[in-house]
């Protein structure tokens, strides 16, 4: 059904007549590109910045530019955008910010990727803090700026005139203009040969004309602090490629950058159609991975130059890397394997190393097995390592990596694709089909009664089916999905890498109790609740605010600027402060609390008058409180809780989702939560972390509330789980989410302001203090 401008009045009015005009203008691409929720966002925030008083032309910019951005790069940028503008607007003018939102389109066609785009914004923030008077100049530049440089090479070029003019204001402006001879020499520095914007379109041609099929090619960013870009990688079907290439030169040959590009998108797209993750590769160490990697790249190169022998010539030529040309003796491992890798390409090379020789001898069993090419692989990888070691060859997995600059890292050999996403669909995977059935099919045909959640396919029968004792199935059994297995990295602080794919998390569904038992218990603590809503009153409300005596404000305070006359009249000195300084305070938070529910919580204690009461019954307490102030506020909020049983099976509950009400149905889920198993914090963190993204707020707040430090039956190493929990704070500190930890540990402290922060953290000594600690501690830390 068609979204109507006519069904958001409320909001076309507070815009007033002229915004309407131009909303009305861009509703017809907006509501194209748009969702209902990201379309409610969109109007939202255009009437957040209707209210900040700075004119209707801040108004028009965002309007007209929010649809092109959110159609070069997804909605989700668009939200980004207005939390920056909103970041940006005490720190400089309505005319900057209009700037900012009419190139912001540009900006996301030429990035072409949330992710780069996250770091344009990110650019901004860093330039307004040190480089003020630079931000304007280079809005107006920025569609030359991105034409000849990466968001690398731009953050180096911005970076170059913040060092060199911090304290000159006049040569900030001029250099981040392009009118000074340094700003255009460090501009042609940072050049760059081809940009990926600019061929994206003919790449995807390229590969359509030779495979017959699309595939979904998107940008990487290169290290902001070297012109090194990352390798080439296929992850979940989608081949990224860096977002520029320069010429190579290889000996005596200039290989252009469009024939790099050709390179390695023919070579990734080999991968997505000949290769696939393989369990049996897995655990390959990294010397065996290094020899699997050389030998998978040969396979699908010879599979694909027998389709297409024009490739061959081109990836022979991009192979010819430093060690080919000079090999010697005494080579390290890293460049035998580039040898080996252009021996199998050029059948006129020479070289006479046993592990080169040792390669193009067993190749050909590789190319024979058709059938399971893998399983030679494996065996001719591992006599491989085998003689590596035995030639007594120095070998480290980050240094011995290929050099050629069109191959990609090969991880779709080691990880598998995630399941139940837009992948199975991509790939030709078949997604669970849903099949309405008369009752006699149901009866006779089918094969389980009562599936899983990954069942193939799932009968529904237009009415109830009753049992023999009266009760529905549907009643009894039935339910509806839950969302498909999601896979983590995880942090190793001993190698310093992280393991891709090294978890998998389980959103289960939540066993329901019965919700009288919440009311009872919210009867029982009726002072506390009172309590806790006399807090909440006193939370300061949203609004446009203004402080007065300010000497550099937005407005003049007439009295006080009377006041000054009357002093300078009067022979008197004046009080400077006469300006009044407008902020736009918008109560945009969300909230989610983690509840640890590993089996340490079903431990008792005796500190309590009525008796006998477990972490878990005051954790049930503590949510319940912390709901109820939550929904009287009106803060979206999320309840969740997890445990673990191995790195494989790590178990994920939500109570209420951010958009479910606070109803029975979630006092339920609380009253029916259940202490079980080991604490893998680390992915819980992750997927807490995922799941916030997903909300369009300016602020997040993730509060985790354990019993114990992270632990799990797989896992010897009591430093390893910290480490990658300290790991997952800092992973969602950068998205934007703060990570606050309540412990009921009282022996916490030694490792748990490591993890989360100095002033991230709260140690309980006395445990029976939670139900009232938690809503405090929430109100206190976002009152303001």
């Amino acid at each position: 059904m068609a979204l109507l401008l006519t069904d958001y009045a409320d909001i076309v009015d507070d815009l007033g007549e002229e915004a309407a005009v131009v909303l009305e203008a861009n509703w017809h691409e907006a509501a194209r590109i748009f969702s209902k929720r990201g379309l409610e966002a969109y109007l939202e925030g255009a009437r957040s910045l209707k209210s900040l008083g700075r004119g209707v032309d801040l108004v028009f910019s965002f309007i007209e530019a929010a649809p092109h951005v959110a159609r070069e790069i997804g909605e989700q940028a668009v939200f980004e955008m207005l939390s920056t503008a909103i970041r940006m607007f005490s720190k400089t003018s309505a005319e900057v910010l209009v700037l900012f939102f009419s190139t912001a389109p540009i900006v996301a066609q030429r990035l072409g990727e949330i992710e780069l785009f996250r770091g344009y914004l990110l650019l901004l923030d860093q330039l307004l803090a040190q480089a003020p008077r630079g931000v304007r100049p280079m809005l107006g530049k920025i569609e030359v700026l991105l034409e000849q440089m990466t968001l690398g090479g731009l953050r180096r070029w911005a970076n170059w005139g913040i060092s060199a003019y911090r304290n000159d204001f006049t040569a900030q402006a001029e250099f981040f203009g392009l009118e000074t001879p340094q700003a255009l020499a460090v501009l042609q520095q940072e050049h760059r040969g081809v940009l990926f914007v600019d061929v994206q379109r003919r790449l995807n041609m390229y590969l359509r004309a030779l495979w017959g099929r699309d595939f979904f090619l998107r940008p990487t960013s290169g290290d902001f602090e070297s012109r090194t870009g990352y390798r080439p990688y296929v992850e979940e079907y989608f081949i990224f490629v860096p977002d520029a290439y320069d010429d190579v030169v290889l000996g005596a040959d200039k290989i252009p950058a469009l024939e790099v590009y050709r390179a390695a998108a023919a070579h990734a797209a080999a991968h997505v159609v000949e290769s696939h993750f393989d369990t049996r590769f897995e655990l390959a160490t990294p010397l065996k991975r290094l020899w699997i990697g050389v030998l998978e790249d040969a396979r699908v190169e010879t599979l694909a130059g027998q389709k297409f022998p024009g490739l061959l010539p081109l990836w022979a030529r991009l192979s010819r890397t430093q060690a080919v040309l000079e090999p010697t003796s005494e080579a390290r491992l890293g460049a035998l394997a580039e040898r080996a890798a252009y021996a199998l390409l050029d059948a006129s090379y020479s070289d006479d190393h046993p592990l080169v020789e040792l390669v193009r001898s067993r190749f050909p069993e590789i190319l024979a097995a058709a059938e399971d090419p893998y399983a030679v692989i494996t065996r001719v990888a591992e006599e491989l390592a085998e003689q590596s070691k035995a030639l007594g060859l120095e070998f480290s997995a980050q240094k011995d990596q290929p050099t050629s600059p069109y191959r990609d890292d090969n991880r779709v050999l080691w990880t598998a694709a995630a399941q139940g996403s837009a992948v199975d669909i991509l790939s030709g995977g078949q997604p669970q089909v849903r099949k309405y059935v008369n009752i006699m099919e149901m009866i006779n045909a089918v094969d389980v009664e009562f599936a899983g959640d990954d069942a193939q396919e799932i009968w529904i029968l237009a009415t109830e089916f009753f049992d023999d004792d009266g009760n529905s199935l549907n009643a009894r059994e039935g339910k509806e999905p839950v969302a498909q297995p999601v896979s983590y990295s995880e942090w190793d602080y001993q190698t310093q890498l992280e393991r891709p794919l090294w978890t998998t998390v389980y959103e289960k569904r939540p066993k329901m109790g019965d919700p009288k038992e919440i009311d009872t218990l919210l009867e029982q603590h009726k002072p506390l609740v009172q309590k806790i809503g006399k807090m909440i009153e006193a939370i300061q409300p949203q609004g446009v605010v203004r402080t007065r005596k300010v000497e550099d404000g937005d407005d003049i305070d007439i009295n006080a600027a009377i006041l000054a006359m009357t002093d300078i009249r009067m022979g008197q000195q004046p009080d400077p402060r006469i300006g009044i300084r407008t902020r736009l305070h918008i109560r945009d938070l969300s909230v989610t609390l983690l509840i640890d529910l590993s089996e340490s919580t079903n431990d008792k204690l005796r500190s309590r008058s009525e008796g006998d009461v477990t972490v878990l019954q005051l954790a049930r307490e503590a949510a319940a409180l912390l709901a109820g102030a939550l929904d009287r506020i009106g803060d979206p909020f999320m309840l969740c809780g997890f445990d673990s049983n191995g790195r494989h099976d790590v178990e994920f509950y939500t109570f209420k989702s951010f958009e479910a009400p606070y109803d029975d149905k979630v006092k339920g889920r609380l009253a029916g939560m259940t202490g079980k198993l080991s604490t893998r914090m680390g992915a819980a963190l992750r997927h807490t972390g995922h799941l916030m993204e997903q909300y369009p707020s300016q602020k997040k707040l993730l509060i985790l509330l354990t019993d114990g430090e992270p632990a799990d039956n797989d896992v010897r190493d009591p430093q390893y789980l910290r480490f990658d929990t300290k790991r997952a704070v800092e992973e969602l500190a950068r998205k934007g989410i703060r990570t606050f930890c309540l412990s009921l540990d009282p022996y916490a402290d030694e490792y748990v302001s490591r993890i989360f922060g100095q002033r991230n953290y709260l140690v309980l000594d006395h445990v029976d203090s939670l139900p009232l600690k938690l809503p405090q501690l929430y109100v206190s830390m976002t009152k303001s």
